[in-house]
């Protein structure tokens, strides 16, 4: 056994200083305030709140400032517009702070989820944040209840507000009322009345534009016209992109007309925007305002814009994934095609004792040999010209035709499908009309059980589903007649501009008239309008020997 007695050393207690005791006695406090909206009223608010979080902090012995942190007329919903918060957060983060205080958790978050995450966070770092109204201190665990109950009531406040703003707005649309955000409205500006006012300059803009896409350019030559010229955009910069001409191309504003609800927000936490494709109805307000272009302009830049993006590719060898490129380089690119297997034809040059001879060739026989298209000839590019303005300026001879085709085609859409007698209305009342004596005989059928009316149901069934029918066909028969007019339109007003004949190939002249041009053989080809008029038309071409693919 061990008789050692043993050894007591006494460590002395810490003393510690007048500054260590000042500074473990007072806490860092931070206050964070907010109004959701910038008005007068609200502003006022927020320098009470700013003033009373100040005065508060400074006059508790044992606090001292770490800052008042306010945002003005922020959402409460989403925390990552709201720079102040997110500072103060960081400042948590880097133990800057000891204790938050706020009026409300309305105040704090409007978004459950968010207050739960940073009251969590924040009590993880041993910081609590005092929600003054609800009396709440989020550092104890028992109060995340509260807290998420009263955080559900503050988000389903802001759902209940943004459904009746909706609803307010939605009403708005269905009276007509339309807002234009003038700010990237090439063009236009607010006028007195508070309806668009056009701006000369910038209306010339648009109308170039316009002009362009019709003549056949591309949005990346029209980009490089604009920049060229030095015009200006919506936000007064020199500088265009493809994304904005569309925008101004496919605007229906610029014809007079505003379309409302192309797009909604999701929700209001997430506040996604989505594109209206037919989820919620949209609301078309024709001749609101003064067009800057005419409504056939516009119409017919939406056929072409639909006519470029269905551009199917030559061959699965040169566009594998079947879908073209529109070309603005010639406008034979897009028009011409081999009468044998329906591909198109692509330029090429060829030198021949070194003078070059530009022709046009099948692309599957530039692809795959004879092994698809075994006759698809060579076409000269300058007989092959010369053949379609001899077909173009044939049309010329009789403009009077294409007036008359123009009345036809609108005498054709107002009657009713080809010898029928009923047009919509009257199918729309015959339609009513059944569905009065069905509900009768429904009626009679429940008080007469014991009689049979299976036969007369049947026929009314039958006399119903005839009729829909007969308006479905009715609708497009309709639909396609519109269609044919615009285009009917589009090439009158290409042939207007058109003085006298055409002696010199016009790219511009060429790609607004036609279609399509198919080569039959060598010396023929049939010249397809934009109208639905076709002409074969003979080629004078060159007695020589040909290069074979």
């Amino acid at each position: 056994m061990n008789d050692t007695a043993p050894n007591v050393i006494i460590i002395p207690a810490k003393v510690e200083t007048p500054q260590e005791q000042e500074k473990k006695r007072h806490l860092r406090v931070a206050a964070y305030c907010r109004v959701s909206t910038d008005s007068e009223e609200q502003l006022s608010s927020y320098e009470n709140q700013l003033a009373y979080y100040t005065d508060k902090i400074m006059k508790e012995p044992g606090w001292t400032m770490a800052g008042v942190f306010a945002d003005e007329g922020i959402t409460g919903t989403s925390t990552c517009k709201r720079k102040e918060f997110l500072r103060m957060i960081r400042q948590c983060r880097q133990g800057k702070i000891d204790m938050i205080l706020a009026k409300s958790i309305s105040r704090f978050a409007r978004n459950t989820v968010d207050t739960l995450n940073f009251t969590r966070e924040l009590r993880s770092l041993g910081i609590p944040v005092i929600f003054e109204e609800q009396n709440i201190n989020s550092i104890y665990p028992e109060s995340e209840f509260l807290i998420t109950l009263h955080g559900a009531f503050a988000q389903a406040e802001s759902e209940s507000t943004s459904s009746r703003v909706r609803w307010g707005k939605r009403q708005a649309m269905k009276s007509g009322h339309a807002i234009m955000q003038y700010k990237w409205l090439l063009g236009y500006e607010k006028g007195a009345d508070g309806k668009p006012a056009i701006v000369p300059e910038q209306a010339e803009t648009v109308r170039f534009i316009y002009d362009r896409y019709l003549a056949g350019d591309t949005l990346q030559g029209i980009k490089e016209a604009l920049e060229a010229q030095r015009r200006l955009t919506a936000a007064g910069n020199t500088t265009w992109t493809t994304v904005n001409i569309r925008s101004i191309l496919t605007n229906e504003k610029y014809c007079g007309d505003v379309l409302l609800q192309k797009t909604f927000i999701a929700d209001c936490i997430s506040k996604k925007v989505i594109p209206n494709t037919g989820q919620l109805p949209k609301y078309l307000i024709q001749n609101h305002h003064e067009g800057i272009v005419s409504r056939e302009t516009f119409d017919a830049v939406q056929l072409e814009m639909v006519r470029r993006n269905a551009k199917a590719g030559a061959t699965r060898k040169s566009t594998p994934t079947g879908r073209g490129k529109y070309s603005g380089k010639h406008v034979l690119s897009n028009l011409l095609f081999c009468g044998e297997c329906g591909t198109a034809y692509r330029r090429c040059v060829w030198t021949q004792h070194g003078v070059k001879r530009p022709v046009w060739r099948c692309v599957s026989r530039l692809d795959y040999g004879k092994k698809f298209c075994t006759h698809s000839p060579t076409m000269d590019e300058e007989p092959l010209q010369q053949a379609i303005l001899a077909a173009v300026n044939a049309v010329m001879l009789d403009r009077g035709a294409l007036a008359r085709q123009l009345a036809v085609a609108m005498e054709r859409e107002l009657a009713p499908v080809l010898g029928e007698s009923m047009s919509l209305a009257d199918i729309d009342r015959a339609l009513e009309e059944l569905s009065s004596q069905f509900n009768s005989l429904l009626a009679e059928a429940s008080a007469n059980p014991a009689e049979d009316y299976t036969e007369r149901f049947r026929e009314l069934s039958e006399s119903t589903a005839r009729l829909k029918e007969q308006k479905a066909e009715l609708e497009g028969v309709y639909q396609k007649q519109s269609q044919i007019q615009k285009r009917l339109r589009a090439v009158s007003s290409a042939m207007e501009h058109m003085t006298a004949e055409l002696t010199e190939w016009d790219e511009e002249i060429i790609h607004q008239l036609l279609e399509k041009v198919t080569v039959l053989s060598r010396e023929k080809i049939r010249v397809t309008f934009r109208d639905g008029r076709e002409v074969e038309q003979a080629v004078n071409q060159p007695k020589r020997k040909c290069i074979t693919a």
